[in-house]
């Protein structure tokens, strides 16, 4: 379930340089235990590099994903994925279609591209302090 935000804290994260959200995403989602994606009948919210690769967009909660559903995402809507389905099924996923992660978005920056296993290394280590 995720974290009650207030527009102080939602306004401080997204002034955040792209590779400090980086590591704000990855504590807030092994915290959490849930990533957030935007979904709309048909599929989930994707973008591309100037290389070509897809990129899946990803938040650690739905109003950072609801702030970035308009232009190409208009329609679409924050939808959460499990953890424990992000690392078992979502990495290898993305990894046979050949997509990079575009880590937590915001209106003014792409976020960080990350390919899958490098992300998920990130989040293990992270919850790793967890247990």
């Amino acid at each position: 379930m995720s974290w009650n935000l207030n527009e102080q804290e939602i306004q401080a994260v997204l002034s955040l340089e792209a590779s400090k959200r980086y590591e704000h995403w990855i504590k807030k989602v092994a915290d959490q235990e849930e990533v957030w994606g935007l979904w709309q009948e048909g599929g989930w919210a994707l973008a591309g590099d100037e290389a070509g690769r897809g990129l899946v967009p990803v938040w650690p909660h739905p109003r950072y994903a609801a702030l970035c559903a308009d232009g190409v995402w208009a329609g679409y809507r924050p939808k959460a994925i499990a953890l424990d389905a992000w690392l078992d099924r979502w990495i290898r996923g993305m990894e046979r279609d050949h997509r990079l992660v575009a880590v937590f978005p915001t209106p003014n920056d792409k976020g960080v591209p990350i390919e899958p296993r490098r992300l998920e290394r990130d989040l293990r280590n992270e919850l790793a302090n967890y247990e």
